[in-house]
């Protein structure tokens, strides 16, 4: 189990600064649309981890973020469990660097976000995040036992919700 953290960028335009993951070789999110953020370093915190992070991959340095809620990622096939500690920014300070190591950045139309390839458990928390939902805890379950990685439950606040097959 290890921790980690991710942010969705919020500009005045009503877009996402949405991190295509096509750079490393070894990449879980290969070829998936994610916010930006990563995996905690010894001793911080998860909005010193966010910071951090958001500064690595654009160069911003946040200044108005809002924790959104806690996503538990359960694959059992993988061993790769993690609690994610999600976030959306309307402040930054700082120019943008487009040139990130993970893969390649772009504003992003919230509206249009669902057209990319993403993980079908972000879909569920990109929803909750559209409501306004209140701080949450989400888990998300993926199986690989067709060699594809699929959600097969999710729990929202103790209540199970719908999964689309």
């Amino acid at each position: 189990m290890y921790n980690s953290t991710l942010c969705y960028l919020e500009n005045p335009q009503g877009e996402y600064l949405m991190l295509h993951r096509v750079k490393k070789k070894a990449d879980i999110n290969k070829g998936k649309w994610i916010g930006v953020g990563g995996k905690f370093e010894e001793g911080e915190s998860p909005d010193e981890c966010l910071c951090r992070e958001v500064r690595e991959e654009t160069g911003l340095t946040l200044t108005e973020l809002q924790f959104r809620g806690v996503v538990t990622f359960l694959s059992h096939d993988s061993g790769s469990d993690q609690f994610m500690y999600l976030f959306t920014a309307t402040g930054w300070t700082g120019e943008l660097n487009m040139d990130c190591s993970e893969g390649e950045l772009a504003w992003v139309p919230k509206e249009r976000v669902p057209d990319l390839p993403l993980w079908e458990g972000d879909m569920v928390f990109l929803r909750l995040l559209a409501q306004g939902a209140p701080p949450f805890l989400l888990t998300l379950d993926y199986r690989s036992d067709t060699g594809e990685d699929r959600l097969t439950r999710a729990v929202l606040n103790g209540e199970a919700l719908p999964i689309n097959k």
